[in-house]
This record gives structure tokens, C-alpha cells and sequence, in this order.
């Protein structure tokens, strides 16, 4: 099975075994306590997340008018942490002058938006890595046709599908707003198999945003999930966000980490 031109495709690469590796959290920020966000970002590099994954909007992207996660965020969060930053652009046509804005700001990898780029996305996507220099990756809410994605995947360095999320619902304490369907794990899988056709399972993460926690990671590890976004989990419980400096970080980030590998030795060992 072919891969890129010039490539050697493993029978174990073409269906996508993966064995032995480390099933990654990115640490989203949208719960942080921005009034200590410096202390929070050290305690979650601390505790060993991978990346970190700042949500960007530009107040017009689904009728979200108050925009969240702006570059000072990113600033900010570049201070406090050695660990690469994701910055998941929730924009209506992000351009080539916000993604250097970004890079110069300390930005590792910069993931597009499918439904809002529109003609502009493999041009985008070509910028982002050969210009700039930076991982780039693609993603798209629950229900966009993941044929999608299928165009981009050999120019990617992730694809991220989100679960859908009924903002006008009040949040509970210590949930994510976001709800997880079979539809989401369906997806996820079949975004493994469509990398594992092309012998890219090995150099392209495929990631799950939105509803994931400890309890309910384990048939997204069997799908072939190889990252995850994870915030309300790390961030808040039921008696609200965690504090800095408490240890409650650090022990959300060890349980997580350990249903993660629980489910890594259950479903890809040998």
C-alpha cells in the first residue's frame, strides 16, 4: 500500500496497529481560570499534558459575538510553558496575516477550520508549513461528510472532529457542555481507517474535541483516537475551577493519564 512518493508503507503502518503508543492529552484552556491562567498553564505542564489547545474565535463564527481566546491569550500562555501550543481557529476565513501573528507569537500548530475556509483552506494549510514552519491541522464539527477530510490528510499533521455542543443548555458543574454519540466514536474510527488506507496512522493524529473525561476514553482509544481535548476534566470539578498550586490539577491530569493507558494496554497491545 502506498503512502507519499518516496515512502515505504509497513504492512503494520497500512492497518494502523499503533502499538506501544501514547495516547496524547491536549490540554484545552476555554475552563481555565484566566485570573491565574500563568499558574494553571505550569501546573498542567507539571503534570505531563502534551500540548496545550487554545480556542480562538473572531465574535462572528457561529454567532459566538463575544470572541474568546484572543492573541494575548496566547502571549500570555507562551510565558508560562515549554510545551507546543495548539491554536484552534473558530474564525469565518482566518488569513495568511493572523496565522504569522500567531507564529510570531509562539503558536506550534495552527488547525483550520473545514466548513469556514472555504477555497482558501489547502492554500492555508501549504502556508502554514512551508512558510511559517509550523504544524498545521484540519477540523470540522460533528456531522461535516468526513469525505472532507480526505483531501488533506497527506498535508496534515492532525485532524480534529468536534462533538456537538447545545451552548444555549446551562452547563452542570464539573461536565463539559458537549455531548458524545455513537456518531462521534463512528467518525473517529472511520478517520482511522481512512488514514490507515494511506499508511499515514503513524505521522497524523487524529484527535477527539469535546465531551471526553476518564470514564469514557476507552472505546475512543479502540477507534484509533491517538489524541485528545480535554478541559473540563483537567480544569473544574463540582465545586468549580481547580486552584493552582493545589494539587487538583495534577491529579486530574494523573487519572486521565491513567485511563488513557489503561485503554492504550487493553486495545492495541500486541
Amino acid at each position: 500500500m502506498a503512502g507519499l512518493p518516496g515512502e515505504t508503507v509497513t504492512m503494520r503502518e497500512a492497518i494502523g496497529v499503533n502499538v506501544g503508543r501514547k495516547v496524547k492529552i491536549a490540554a484545552g484552556l476555554f475552563w481555565a481560570d484566566y485570573g491565574t491562567l500563568g499558574a494553571q498553564i505550569e501546573d498542567l505542564t507539571a503534570a505531563g499534558v502534551d500540548w496545550l489547545h487554545i480556542e480562538m474565535r473572531d465574535g462572528r463564527y457561529m454567532d459566538f459575538y463575544a470572541p474568546r481566546g484572543g492573541v494575548d491569550v496566547l502571549e500570555a500562555a507562551r510565558k508560562h510553558t515549554d510545551l507546543e501550543i495548539e491554536v484552534q481557529l473558530q474564525m469565518m476565513r482566518p488569513n495568511q496575516v493572523l496565522f504569522k501573528q500567531l507564529a510570531d507569537l509562539g503558536a506550534n500548530l495552527i488547525s483550520l477550520p473545514i466548513e469556514t475556509s472555504g477555497e482558501t483552506l489547502i492554500q492555508n494549510i501549504t502556508y502554514i508549513k512551508e512558510t511559517l514552519g509550523l504544524k498545521v491541522g484540519i477540523w470540522a464539527w460533528q456531522g461535516l461528510p468526513l469525505v472532507f477530510f480526505e483531501p488533506f490528510l497527506s498535508f496534515v499533521d492532525i485532524i480534529e472532529y468536534e462533538s456537538r455542543a447545545p451552548f444555549w443548555m446551562p452547563v452542570k458543574p464539573g461536565k463539559s457542555p458537549h455531548t458524545v454519540d455513537a456518531m462521534v466514536l463512528e467518525s473517529i474510527s472511520s478517520l482511522h481507517q481512512m488514514l490507515a488506507g494511506r499508511g499515514l496512522v503513524n505521522r497524523v493524529e487524529v484527535m477527539e474535541d469535546g465531551g471526553l473525561n476518564a470514564s469514557n476514553v476507552g472505546p475512543f482509544v479502540r477507534a484509533g483516537m491517538t489524541a485528545g481535548e480535554f478541559s473540563s476534566p483537567l480544569l473544574k470539578g463540582v465545586n468549580g475551577k481547580f486552584r493552582a498550586g493545589s494539587g487538583e490539577i495534577a491529579a486530574a491530569v494523573t487519572n486521565l493519564r491513567r485511563a488513557l493507558d489503561d485503554a492504550l494496554v487493553r486495545h492495541r497491545s500486541t
